[in-house]
């Protein structure tokens, strides 16, 4: 009877320590969460409306194209430098040449004096069979010391230069480098932002996702009836009184302008491809520049230094060429075609198209020539 009373007896209880009970309830609490988990009556984040989804893709485009910029901007350095560095080792290798043709020319001076034998002078004098002989040749030796120190201070001289050359190089291929890492990164960037626009852009439907791209004016064909893309629409036309008019009948500020104009209605339906010039693909700078280079006007690579390269303008005197900057990072730029509108290259998935110049916050304008 003992032993069975002893059996059923409750063993003895002990109280939870501090840190002990504070585990348990941790414990505890995240069994109860994860439970909840898998009922599926937790309170989760619902998934992003339409709306917004489109809201953060077009934050990730613009944050995508202010990267794009600078991808750019650093592109265009890694080539200056590029260039210099070819420039400089071309002329370390004239240089070189120059340093050893000067050092045959010494060696040349020093092999003809070891052949003399080094003797000095009054004694070659007196051992020589004819007098006159010899002093017309010690004439001649003379001459040829002064030649030789000549030689001498030229493969100096030279090889200061290539020495140089070579330092000049040294920093320039450095500096190349530093250019192609920041290259590298900002291609990160660009990548890193067009994948989350991707991802987010999964989420609609093929036309929301066409609804998107759409955004915006359509594009629109010249007029005069003229095709997009043709060889005609780079002419430019004129009216009776000589002065340019681009394709929307606006009058241009000048020839060139009209040019640019009609450069960019070329190129209307043609893809965002970011870091491009064309002719098969542009990104917004890229295709300003093109424009304005068809017209023989050469403009720097990015939206903030394009919005320096001309005369800065209000946004009441716009004329078809100007260009158009939008955001306050100066990060978008298009060209104006006159009508409130330019022709611009949005962004991934958007072509090259006609679009109100209002649709997006205005930073400023500028008039290449």
């Amino acid at each position: 009877m003992t032993t069975d009373v002893a059996s059923h007896r409750k063993p003895k209880q002990y109280p939870l320590a501090g840190n002990t009970a504070r585990t348990a309830a941790t414990l505890a609490l995240a069994g109860v969460a994860t439970a909840t988990a898998l009922d599926g009556t937790g309170n989760a984040t619902p998934p992003p409306t339409k709306d917004q989804v489109k809201a953060r893709v077009g934050q990730y485009y613009r944050e995508a194209e202010v990267a794009t910029e600078r991808y750019n901007g650093v592109r265009e350095k890694a080539d200056r430098a590029r260039s210099a560095l070819d420039g400089l080792q071309d002329e370390a290798a004239r240089r070189t040449e120059r340093l050893t043709a000067a050092r045959n020319a010494l060696g040349s001076f020093a092999t003809a004096q070891y052949r003399e034998g080094g003797l000095p002078p009054a004694v070659r004098l007196l051992l020589s069979s004819s007098p006159d002989r010899y002093l017309e040749r010690a004439s001649l030796a003379d001459r040829a010391g002064s030649l030789q120190t000549v030689a001498l201070t030229r493969v100096r001289s030279e090889l200061r230069g290539v020495e140089q050359v070579r330092t000049t190089a040294a920093a320039r291929l450095a500096e190349l480098k530093d250019e192609q890492a920041a290259l590298a990164r900002h291609k990160r960037t660009v990548e890193a932002k067009l994948d989350d626009a991707r991802r987010l852009l999964n989420r609609l439907t093929a036309e929301e996702r066409a609804e998107f791209h759409g955004g915006g004016a359509a594009a629109e064909a010249p007029a005069g009836g003229a095709e997009r893309g043709t060889a005609a629409s780079t002419v430019p036309l004129g009216d009776r009184a000589g002065r340019s008019v681009s394709h929307g009948g606006a009058q241009a500020p000048t020839e060139r302008a009209a040019r640019a104009v009609a450069f960019a209605y070329s190129a209307l339906g043609k893809p965002y491809v970011w870091g491009a010039t064309g002719p098969s693909g542009f990104d917004c700078s890229g295709l300003t520049q093109a424009a304005w280079r068809s017209a023989g006007v050469s403009l720097p690579r990015t939206t903030y230094t394009q919005i320096n390269a001309g005369r800065r303008i209000g946004r009441s005197q716009l004329a078809p060429g100007d260009l158009v900057f939008f955001y306050s990072g100066v990060s978008h730029v298009g060209l104006y075609i006159g009508g409130g509108k330019m022709i611009h290259a949005p962004h991934p998935g958007a072509p090259v198209r006609v679009a109100p110049v209002d649709q997006m916050p205005f930073a400023g304008a500028a008039r290449p020539v």
